[in-house]
Order: C-alpha cells, then sequence, then structure tokens
C-alpha cells in the first residue's frame, strides 16, 4: 500500500496506473487514509463502499481511469446528500446525477470518494457553514480556503485527491484556486453543460475542476465538455483540448496588464508580482503589453446581488422565512433584504448596469486579446473570516474579495487562475482572461507560465 497520496497531477497519476506502479484501490486506500488524518475539514461526507468498487473495476485506458476525485457538495450525485451545505437541506437525498458528474464518472472513469465542503448555496467565497464548521487552507489550515469551491481546492492542494469539481458563479474556482496555489479555470459560459433540472439564472454559473496542473483541465474539458439538452444555453462539444496544449502560436498577441483590474483594492506585494509575471510571461509567449488600456468595470451593486438570490428563495420554496435561523447569517440577511426591497425598479437597474459591464469589456477586448489582473486582492485571511474587510492595512468593503472575478462571471468569457509565487509563505495567483470562445489560448498562456515558472503542486506539509 502506498504511504500517502499521489503527490503529482492527476495525468500523471493515470501513467502510474497504466505503467503498473500504482493501483486505483491501492491509491483509494491511501486516500482515504489521508482524508481520516486530514486537519482541513475538506470533505463533509465520504462513500468508501462505492469508492471501493469503483476502484476494484476501474479501468485505467479510461481519460481518468481509477482516479479518486471530491466532488463539491453543491454537485448532485444520486444517493448522495443534497444539502447545498445547508442545515435546511441537511436530510436530503439527491435524486439524479448532474451532467458534468455522470461524464467524469461513466466517460472519465472517476473513482467518487465522497463531497468536498463548499459555501452554503455557493453565495460565498468562503467555505464556512453552520452544516459543516470551517474549512481550512490546504498551505495553512488557519488560513481561508475561499469559496465556494473552497474544500475542492483545499483537498487537492493538501494532498488528499488529485482532483475536485467545482462551479463559479462569481470567482468560486478562480478564488479557491488563487489561494491554494492551484490551477482554476473558468471557461466561455456554457462550455461545460450544467443540468439536469437547472435553474438559468442570473447566467453567471459555470462548472470545471480544481487541478494541480493546466494538461489535467484540459484533460477534464475533453471528458466533460460539450452541449447537453438539458442545458440549453450549453455550448457544441470541442474535442483536443490536451492534445492541442502548446501548439498555439501566441507571438504578437496583445495583452494588458492591469493587477487591480481599475478598481479593485489590491495589496502591493500581490500587485508586484503580479505585474511582474505577467511582464514575464509577455516576453516567454512573444506578446505585446499595450500600456495605454483603461480596463475599469462598472460596479453592479446592491440591485445584482439581490438580483442574485432568487434562485435561493425557489430552493427553499416554502420554508422560507421559517428556515432563516438555519441559514448563515450572511445568506439570511441577504434574502431578507431581497424579499423586503427589491422590486422591478431595481431589476431595471441591475440589467443597466450589466449592460454597461458589457459594454465596459467589450471596449477592452476590442483593443487587447488577453487580460492580467490578480486572482485575489490578497492572500489568504484568516479561516473563519466570512465577510473579509481588510487587504493588508487597508479598510475595504466585502465587494472588494470578488472584484477581480466576477467581471468575466458577468460577461462569460474565459478567465484562468495559475500561481505565480508566494506572500507571507502563502500562494498568490494571477489571472489570464481573454476572449469569449477562446479558451484554449487562455489555458495556452497558463501552460506557458506553468512550463517557465514551474509551481509546487501541492503544499510543502501535503498531505494535511
Amino acid at each position: 500500500m502506498a504511504d500517502t497520496p499521489w503527490l503529482g497531477d492527476t495525468c500523471s497519476l493515470i501513467d502510474a496506473f497504466r505503467r503498473g506502479e500504482r493501483s486505483p484501490v491501492e491509491e483509494l486506500e491511501a486516500t482515504l487514509a489521508a482524508i481520516d488524518g486530514s486537519e482541513l475539514n475538506a470533505f463533509s461526507f465520504l462513500d468508501p463502499e462505492r469508492a471501493l468498487e469503483a476502484a476494484k473495476s476501474a479501468d485505467v485506458s479510461l481519460p481518468f481511469g481509477g482516479v479518486p476525485i471530491g466532488i463539491k457538495e453543491l454537485d448532485q450525485v444520486e444517493g448522495w446528500p443534497n444539502t447545498e451545505a445547508s442545515l435546511v437541506f441537511r436530510d436530503r437525498k439527491a435524486t439524479w446525477t448532474g451532467t458534468m458528474i455522470r461524464r467524469a464518472l461513466e466517460l472519465g472513469g472517476c473513482v467518487p470518494v465522497g463531497q468536498t465542503t463548499a459555501s452554503e448555496f455557493g453565495g460565498l467565497n468562503v467555505s464556512v457553514t453552520k452544516l459543516n464548521g470551517v474549512t481550512g487552507n490546504g498551505w495553512d489550515p488557519t488560513r481561508t480556503a475561499g469559496g465556494s469551491s473552497g474544500g475542492s481546492a483545499s483537498a487537492v492542494a493538501g494532498g488528499l485527491v488529485t482532483l475536485a469539481t467545482g462551479g463559479d458563479g462569481g470567482g468560486s474556482i478562480r478564488i479557491p484556486a488563487g489561494f491554494n496555489g492551484l490551477v482554476g479555470m473558468k471557461g466561455t459560459v456554457g462550455r461545460i453543460p450544467r443540468g439536469p433540472m437547472m435553474m438559468a439564472g442570473p447566467m453567471t454559473v459555470l462548472l470545471g475542476c480544481l487541478a494541480r496542473s493546466v494538461r489535467d483541465v484540459c484533460r477534464w474539458y475533453d471528458v466533460t465538455n460539450g452541449h447537453d439538452p438539458r442545458d440549453p444555453y450549453s455550448l457544441p462539444r470541442v474535442d483536443g483540448w490536451e492534445a492541442n496544449l502548446g501548439r498555439y502560436d501566441l507571438a504578437g498577441r496583445r495583452v494588458a496588464i492591469a493587477p487591480d483590474l481599475g478598481k479593485a483594492v489590491v495589496r502591493p506585494e500581490v500587485a508586484e508580482l503580479v505585474r511582474r509575471a505577467g511582464e514575464q510571461l509577455a516576453a516567454d509567449a512573444g506578446l505585446t503589453i499595450v500600456d495605454d488600456v483603461h480596463v475599469e468595470v462598472p460596479e453592479l451593486g446592491f440591485e445584482w446581488a439581490m438580483a442574485n438570490l432568487a434562485t435561493l428563495l425557489a430552493d427553499l420554496g416554502d420554508r422560507w422565512p421559517e428556515c432563516k435561523d438555519e441559514l448563515t447569517m450572511e445568506m439570511s440577511f441577504g434574502l431578507q433584504m431581497a424579499t423586503e426591497h427589491f422590486d422591478l425598479k431595481m431589476a431595471a437597474r441591475c440589467e443597466e448596469n450589466r449592460m454597461r459591464a458589457f459594454e465596459s469589456m467589450a471596449r477592452v477586448f476590442e483593443q487587447v486579446d488577453f487580460v492580467i489582473c490578480a486572482t485575489n486582492p490578497d492572500v489568504a485571511y484568516p479561516a473563519h473570516v466570512t465577510l473579509n474587510t481588510r487587504v493588508g492595512d487597508v479598510q475595504v468593503g466585502p465587494e472588494n474579495n470578488g472584484a477581480l472575478t466576477i467581471p468575466a462571471n458577468i460577461y462569460g468569457n474565459p478567465s484562468v487562475s495559475v500561481p505565480i509565487g508566494q506572500v507571507d509563505g502563502l500562494p498568490v495567483g494571477m489571472q489570464i482572461m481573454g476572449r469569449h470562445h477562446e479558451d484554449a489560448l487562455v489555458l495556452d498562456l497558463a501552460h506557458v507560465v506553468e512550463r517557465e515558472r514551474p509551481w509546487p503542486l501541492v503544499a510543502p506539509d501535503a498531505p494535511v
């Protein structure tokens, strides 16, 4: 039996399986032992019997054959808890399996270990809930893992599994990827289908994974992308993500480097690291830096935040408002504000703000092919904090935490976070944004960073 789970990337684990150096059962046993001894609180549910059955029958010729994965607790797996990280639904079970998860299991051959922790209903960019408690960062359990895919990021960076699922409605893949030193890709909206039983609003949410390498992300896309009729907004299938990685000619393409994206408050040490890394990437890939591009996305404001809560109200149904004391304070407060104050005028302002954001982002991408900025305003803050209001020594509003990631969700364009170094011993992520449907070019730039300046695949003390 292996002493620890595999600490390389997922693709190298598959190679080890195929060479006979390690077996899926051995890997699963090491994974379950590491989870049992972990202090991260990255998993909220385990299914060792199902996982062992899948590992014993694993076909390692499949893209992820025999690989143990964590599945975010907001993703449905038939028969597993369907709590959405909330006390309100602590006894509910899923009656279907999500399209992305089904493809990962059936086409990819993944071994489903259990559910990773998330924020309640995915509403915050931390992973702290009444149901599961506090999830720690893979690099330092006393620091935040981010969210809402925090448990997935913590488990991958902390050496428990090589791959875990995520979802991103305002940065929920990229924020925890940045905090935990991982690759986090938000594709063009619709790249990986959602559903079944999908609520469309607010048209910013998409699915993906938390990974240790760019090729792992590409392989995930090869397995899970492509139109599904239960998501009418999903895009046609594109093949060759992994095969074509590193084969695109990026020379001469234009890039704007704006660590603060025009208006976020970013810690100076983080901004400087991002600027240097962006300039190095431009030199390595032959990009042309354009200095006179004004990148500033208008504040989407209170109205947009309130509009996002409509799907939550639909989910809760007649349980609201009697269930409010079971919700986290932030979700309860937001839902109460929305039900009392959101009206047609506010909805109109929301759409006006969204339109202005579209125009602002479009103007930027008329001038450049890529935009580089920080992923997070600072390194990971204390794990128990739910609404962070500080960047270094500067007081900020809670909206600052997602100011760098939300614009790509609103606009729907691809964006990836890659590790570029550390501040105070904690990872810093750099975000690379591209034009709609140019996901492969964004991933190629991420691959250049990885190739020229390799990053640690796991935290120094993994498994944590």
